[in-house]
């Protein structure tokens, strides 16, 4: 009799979306106790990706040693009306026990429109045999509405194609998302009224900065005036 816990399967998509990759789930294909957040969701994702890995590699699990590519999604359809899916990141940590559930990741979103249809949790009646799907999704990280346009062939999601993105090696078919009123609170893009603001920062001096409010806060600043 084996002293050990019996190996767990899990179904299990690895896929990229702009310049990262991550793991995707449906969310009723995770064992019940992952099927709600909390420590067992996240230890499942931190052992699905390797993490923490003391060496910094990730090899024993399906994360690539970047923060793009120690990522996971997990998929439903949606309990928000009007919306195709349900959109939850989790950023997991390389070197740490910890999944970052704050925040959405603009680059695997172009790939959840693509897993929604390929796993069924997009009405039929919506996709047409050949053209463009049209996929309303609900961010569920920070509570945003996403538009994604998926190139359909055959009935079936068009993955190959022509379409070239900076950072990535290989052509592919294009998915145009957009990100609905993405700004937070009053819906400020530029929160402070200001394209660029000037930070004084104690032991840096001066910076000059844009803050940026879409989905993720974001700070810009010249990289040459911090070294």
């Amino acid at each position: 009799m084996t002293k050990y816990a019996p190996q767990l399967r899990v179904p299990a998509t690895y896929m990229r979306g702009g310049t990262s990759k991550g793991v995707f789930f449906n969310l009723t294909d995770l064992p019940e106790a992952a099927q709600k957040p909390g420590p067992a969701r996240d230890a499942l994702l931190l052992r699905v990706i390797g993490s923490p890995d003391p060496y910094g590699k990730q090899t024993d699990g399906m994360g690539g040693a970047t923060s793009s590519t120690s990522k996971t999604v997990i998929l439903s359809k949606s309990e928000c009306e009007g919306y195709d899916v349900d959109y939850l990141f989790g950023q997991v940590a390389i070197d740490k026990p910890f999944v970052d559930w704050s925040g959405n990741c603009g680059n695997l979103t172009a790939a959840v429109g693509a897993f929604a249809i390929t796993n069924g949790l997009v009405d039929r009646s919506k996709l047409p045999e050949n053209g463009i799907a049209t996929v309303n999704i609900w961010q569920a990280n920070i509570n945003k509405a996403i538009i994604a346009k998926v190139p359909m062939t055959n009935g079936e999601v068009q993955e190959t194609g022509d379409f070239e993105l900076d950072g990535v090696t290989f052509p592919a078919a294009e998915v145009e998302v957009a990100f609905v009123d993405p700004a937070d609170g009053e819906g400020a893009i530029f929160p402070t009224g200001r394209l660029v603001d000037t930070l004084e920062v104690p032991g840096v001096g001066s910076l000059q900065a844009t803050m940026i409010n879409a989905g993720i806060p974001t700070i810009f600043i010249n990289a040459e005036d911090i070294g």
